[in-house]
């Protein structure tokens, strides 16, 4: 049995593990209320790039929940931070929301929607057939095409949303070209949380409620696991894949209450 008092960092994944849409999730405040107290280093990570880590702050704050800025990395500052490696200076035409179009200008990159270096594309209430007529063919006239993340859906208070890989497939599939996808699981988003953490990887948490991404993410870099049942997974989904993770519980909540009793003996 995984013993949570003896890792040092913890990376939680927050669409399906923190809240859905607007309503924060049972034993949340419980799960961040133990972080704190057993001074646990931590760091919230979304795939999904429509909002900035202080958008991210305050929409915890708006549900009840303390955490500062620097706790949260999201799959547009990993798409930012991919571009200015790889192509400083370049130019993207971007589908997205504030969250990457800041992440994007924060790392020097400018907007261009005539001859691009590449075709960015994130979560967006804004795509429509216009965007996406413009966006394939810049692809066709040579821009390279990223993703923010490979997500497909994510959860709401009520259902599912399309998300980032949904919006990416019409362009795929009309220009034959293959996005490169920034976000988990990408092992270069999952480093760069452990540089934060400051933790080597035998020390950390990887905490999910898919196995596609958190899971597998966690497991190829060399992090305990733990899929939460209160997003996207089941037990019967979780049957289909060829892997575990290393525990699976209800929801965040039962990490607090399981390292309480571990560390009481029981």
């Amino acid at each position: 049995m995984l013993d949570f008092n003896e890792k040092k960092g913890f990376m939680c994944d927050m669409d399906g593990v923190l809240y859905h849409g607007n309503a924060l999730l049972p034993g949340v405040a419980e799960f961040i209320e133990w972080l704190k107290e057993e001074k646990k280093e931590y760091l919230f990570l979304t795939n999904n790039s429509g909002c900035t880590p202080r958008e991210l702050q305050q929409k915890l704050e708006r549900m009840g929940v303390e955490v500062s800025e620097e706790h949260f990395y999201t799959s547009a500052l990993a798409t930012a931070a991919f571009l200015k490696d790889q192509a400083p200076g370049c130019s993207v035409y971007a589908i997205g929301e504030a969250g990457l179009f800041n992440a994007l200008y924060d790392a020097g990159i400018t907007m261009n929607d005539i001859d691009p270096d590449y075709v960015v594309v994130g979560e967006s209430k804004l795509y429509s057939m216009d965007t996406l007529t413009r966006a394939t063919n810049l692809v066709l006239g040579g821009a390279k095409l990223i993703g923010a993340n490979p997500d497909i859906t994510t959860p709401l208070e009520n259902g599912i949303a399309p998300a980032c890989r949904a919006l990416v497939v019409p362009i795929e599939m009309t220009t034959g070209e293959k996005a490169y996808y920034c976000g988990k699981p990408n092992p270069l988003m999952m480093r760069t949380g452990l540089r934060h953490l400051g933790c080597h990887s035998a020390e950390a948490v990887m905490v999910g409620d898919r196995m596609d991404t958190d899971v597998i993410s966690g497991l190829e870099s060399g992090m305990s696991t733990v899929l939460v049942l209160s997003g996207v997974s089941t037990r019967e989904t979780l049957k289909t894949y060829a892997y575990r993770p290393s525990v699976v519980l209800d929801g965040v909540g039962d990490i607090a209450r399981m390292a309480r009793r571990q560390r009481a003996g029981l």
